[in-house]
């Protein structure tokens, strides 16, 4: 996920929208001098101070929003890794900049104002509408805030607001620029191309020894034998500890008796719902009931068949209307109903078959409930153990001890490399635990770790049992996956010849079809490409291409199968551009805002040259523990 997100950042779209998102923080986010308790700083801008205790807040809150994104805690080094401690002071310091700004101006707003601002806040509004207080009291208590806190962060939230809306506010995207983007876009290309696959490099001949030997010296290091651990594994969960035998069979009766409908299926009834669309029909239903007809005698007169009526087996809870449900149950099977006022109309009901309430007898039952009672009761024990392991541990006692003492299962899996394989090349059987392998390797021999959440309520502690050191691997070792890739390598190199060969033979003014005729190839074409399009079939590179020049534009690019295409542009069309269109509306909004961002940041960092800005690296480093390495 974090590879994902690294990937996703490096376009230079992504880059700018990055750029403006961090600089929109400053007026939109949760001001860091909300939190200014006095002490050292980790920055200073004109007369305004961001605290250390400011930075670590508002830092760990940008770890948090993160991590609930990939879904995983992030470390203070990992957030550091990515950038994140840059992009929260770069937010801090540009609100500083704005707050002292707007001290300068002598910018404000009434009391009566603000109230109103917060009051009409969409986070804050009922389901039903209108403020709740309720609302905001837990949206600060969930964030560590007062009251008074907030309305004063509110308070420089607004001043900046003024700001932003005087130097940016009502920008209007320009019409070439919308244009240029709905182009860049939008526009779509066809392609004609012939595919080099594998079988077009023919038979490659075994390498011989010498050939072989060269090519592995070459390329040792891809062939080498990565570090591998092995560990020794105790795990502390309420199914390792349970003792379903102490289970008693009152408690498993009293279990029985509370589980309501989970073992067993409600009364469910067979309904017939004919229902009366209008006065008269009503009138004509009654008169046949006092006539004594019966409900398939009153179906038959309207041409309907039970098929049509049947509603089907029902539970009391699956009836929306409640009138039709209670007389649902309320009657006999075979019964008929008067005419019964419905919610949307009258209907008349019969109840054609009636399935009793059933519950699995408790003997087929009793094992499952057994063990979850047996479970249940030892998520308390889990905890305690916890304690005592840990005190084992801190008094000396290593991993294989404490599973002994305790008499708990230790589990000894064989050794595996970063990627969880083991020294076959398959995935060892590990835990289900977040950063249990990137733990392992950062620990070591004789390295006391920290025990790691397993599941729900259970606990997993580790310690390396040994190091095998990442090495060359000999030659005989590893003679069959050297000869596979000698043998990928020259299929690709001999692919790339006859690819290069072809296009040569395509700018030199051969046809395609008549390449492909000449070397038994169809010509594929594919049409409505997009500078966006992603397929198995055009590789990225081959996209790209494709937009580099104008039509009759040529080019080769390899696949992810390894086979090679020769292609040529043969049509471009542009898009029509419609500004009432919705997409191309939704695209000036963005790119409106995108401009009034970028006016905005070009006058924070002019303020923030005007004022002056300072950081205390040395602070920073010591919010993200970095001190001493």
């Amino acid at each position: 996920m974090l590879d994902t997100l690294r990937a996703g950042a490096k376009s230079w779209i992504s880059k700018v929208l990055i750029a403006l998102l961090v600089l929109s923080f400053a007026l939109w986010g949760i001001s860091g001098d909300l939190l200014n308790v006095g002490g050292d700083q980790v920055a200073t801008v004109g007369e305004q101070k961001v605290t250390i205790a400011a930075f670590d807040t508002a830092y760990r809150r940008e770890l948090d929003r993160v991590g609930r994104t990939i879904g995983r805690p992030l470390s203070t080094s990992e957030g550091a890794a990515l950038g994140l401690p840059q992009q929260v002071l770069g937010r801090l310091v540009a609100e500083a900049a704005l707050n002292e700004t707007a001290q300068d101006m002598n910018l404000g707003l009434s009391d009566e104002e603000l109230v109103r601002q917060i009051q009409s806040s969409p986070i804050f509004q009922a389901p039903g509408g209108g403020f709740d207080r309720a609302l905001l009291a837990r949206v600060l208590q969930a964030n560590g805030l007062t009251e008074d806190a907030f309305i004063a962060e509110q308070r420089l939230l607004q001043e900046r607001l003024q700001i932003a809306e005087a130097i940016g506010g009502g920008v209007a995207t320009p019409q070439p620029m919308l244009e240029a983007f709905n182009q860049h876009a939008k526009e779509a290309r066809t392609l004609d191309y012939v595919v080099l696959d594998a079988a077009r490099a023919g038979e490659i001949p075994a390498p011989d020894a010498d050939t072989l030997t060269a090519y592995f010296e070459e390329n040792q290091a891809s062939f080498r034998a990565p570090e591998y651990r092995r560990v020794a594994l105790l795990k502390v969960t309420p199914e390792t500890v349970a003792r379903p035998d102490e289970v008693s069979a009152e408690e498993i009766q009293r279990e029985y008796d509370a589980s309501g409908e989970r073992f067993g299926e409600p009364e469910s009834r067979r309904a017939l719902q004919m229902t009366l669309t209008s006065e008269e029909d009503e009138a004509a239903v009654r008169q046949a009931l006092a006539e004594g007809q019966s409900f398939e005698d009153i179906l038959a007169a309207r041409d309907l068949t039970v098929a049509d009526v049947d509603l089907g087996f029902l539970t009391r809870e699956d009836f929306i209307d409640p009138a039709i449900g209670d007389t649902v149950y309320a009657l006999e099977e075979g019964a008929v109903s008067e005419i019964v006022e419905g919610r949307f109309s009258p209907v008349l009901i019969k109840v054609e078959e009636v399935r009793p309430a059933r519950k699995t007898p408790l003997d087929e039952v009793a094992d499952d409930l057994r063990t979850e009672i047996a479970e249940r009761l030892a998520e308390r024990e889990v905890l305690d153990l916890f304690d005592e392991i840990e005190d084992a541990r801190a008094a000396g006692a290593t991993v294989p001890e404490v599973a002994g003492r305790f008499n708990l299962p230790l589990e000894t899996p064989p050794a595996f490399d970063m990627g969880g394989r083991g020294t076959d090349g398959d995935p060892v059987d590990l835990p289900e635990v977040d950063d249990l392998i990137s733990d392992v390797f950062e620990s070591d021999v004789g390295i006391e770790a920290d025990p790691l959440q397993l599941g729900r309520s259970g606990f997993v502690w580790f310690e390396v049992a040994e190091v095998i050191p990442a090495r060359d691997r000999t030659l005989d070792e590893v003679r069959e996956d050297v000869i596979a890739a000698w043998t990928q390598d020259r299929r690709d190199a001999r692919l790339s010849e006859l690819a290069e060969e072809t296009l040569q033979a395509l700018e030199s003014g051969t046809a395609l079809a008549d390449l492909a005729e000449e070397n038994g190839l169809t010509v594929e074409t594919q049409t409505g490409v997009l500078r966006s399009t992603q397929s198995d079939t055009l590789p990225a590179e081959a996209v790209a291409g494709a937009f580099s020049g104008p039509v009759g534009t040529t080019g080769s690019a390899a696949r992810a199968d390894g086979a090679r295409i020769v292609y040529r542009v043969t049509d471009a069309t542009a898009p029509a551009f419609f500004a009432e269109d919705a997409e191309v509306a939704a695209l000036g909004e963005r790119l409106s805002g995108a401009l009034e961002n970028s006016i905005i940041g070009q006058y924070v960092a002019e303020r923030e040259t005007a004022l002056g800005v300072s950081v205390n690296q040395a602070n920073i480093s010591r919010v993200l523990g970095l001190n001493g390495r």
